[in-house]
């Protein structure tokens, strides 16, 4: 991939022939045109990957999480402790955290409680499974819940209201399971989530009308009609051809800049093998070497040359634009 470095104050040149394909060029479309980016605004949400392992291995799992796929290494306590004092420094008022399946890793309580006790918002997405109902798990949930209340959120990951569509996901015996655990948090007194998906050529309203009937049945305290309460998110397989994002994009779709997830969040994840964590725009990029920002959240702010332009992201991805622009979709 083209590496540009662009000095300050001038114009950038055109390339004297367009790439050969979408999402080459960190500067300009396949057509041409000027790619579109995103300047950060502000810190609103640190996102935290604890390993890539799972307990589960999805049909589509963007980040190909499995029993097996290590490529992202457990994060440490100690590790993510550093990074919670930048995010407290920089205003962050929420911490996500995010995998694989969080609960695997063994200091992930202990960094939920680092980051609650730090005074942040936290937001764990977990399949609700086994790995999350152990009793040591539910024993220290229940003590963070007790102390912190609402500020500590799980949102589970149901990707559909029925069980034929959810296990065609997840495979056999996954619905279950996922319900037992959300049975579990909403009997405790839980702020509990849903995380559904598009795929299944339904429209919102009838998605939406679907888990309210399964809320219901099960009396769990979720309004199928919040959006933050029942997030259904856009697909992001690497298969489909989707548009590149340019300038005049947000004009014609009406958008801005600053409702995309890289304006206000960054994801920190420790690479298998690497010395160290690395910062990167948000969840969705978790193996792309062009997009690493840096070692710190400081040095991300004003990450420079390739896809960043002092700390702006360039949108030089096929998620970015299915999930984010045209999706809608954002993980906070």
């Amino acid at each position: 991939m083209t590496t540009v470095k662009v000095q300050e104050g001038r114009p950038r040149p055109a390339p004297q022939q367009h790439p050969a394909g979408k999402f080459q060029h960190p500067d300009w479309t396949a057509k041409g045109e000027r790619r579109a980016s995103v300047p950060f605004e502000r810190l609103d949400t640190l996102w935290i990957n604890t390993g890539t392992l799972c307990n589960i291995t999805c049909r589509s799992c963007y980040i190909e999480s499995s029993p097996t796929n290590d490529r992202l290494e457990y994060m440490t306590a100690a590790e993510a402790r550093a990074f919670l004092a930048e995010a407290k420094t920089l205003g962050a008022r929420e911490i996500g955290f995010t995998g694989g399946e969080p609960f695997l890793n063994p200091e992930f309580l202990d960094m939920v409680a680092d980051a609650l006790g730090s005074g942040f918002s936290v937001l764990i997405l977990t399949n609700a499974m086994q790995p999350m109902q152990r009793r040591a798990p539910m024993k220290a949930l229940t003590g963070l819940k007790d102390k912190h209340g609402k500020k500590l959120v799980l949102r589970v990951s149901l990707d559909h209201h029925t069980q034929a569509f959810h296990e065609a996901e997840r495979g056999a015996g996954t619905w279950d399971k996922a319900v037992e655990g959300l049975n579990w948090l909403a009997a405790n007194g839980f702020a509990v989530a849903i995380a559904g998906r598009t795929c299944w050529e339904e429209g919102e309203d009838d998605a939406r009308a679907g888990y309210a009937r399964l809320i219901a049945r099960h009396g769990w305290d979720i309004d199928a009609n919040d959006h933050a309460q029942l997030v259904l998110f856009p697909e992001m397989t690497g298969s489909l051809d989707v548009p590149e994002i340019t300038t005049a994009c947000w004009g014609i779709l009406k958008k801005q800049p600053s409702q995309m997830m890289c304006a206000t969040s960054r994801m920190v994840v420790k690479r298998k093998g690497a010395a160290a964590p690395v910062v990167l725009p948000c969840t969705l990029l978790p193996y792309e070497p062009a997009f690493e920002m840096g070692a710190t959240i400081g040095q991300a702010l004003g990450a420079e040359g390739g896809m960043f332009e002092a700390g702006a992201v360039k949108l030089c991805h096929s998620h970015c634009a299915k999930f984010c622009v045209l999706g809608g979709g954002s993980c906070s």
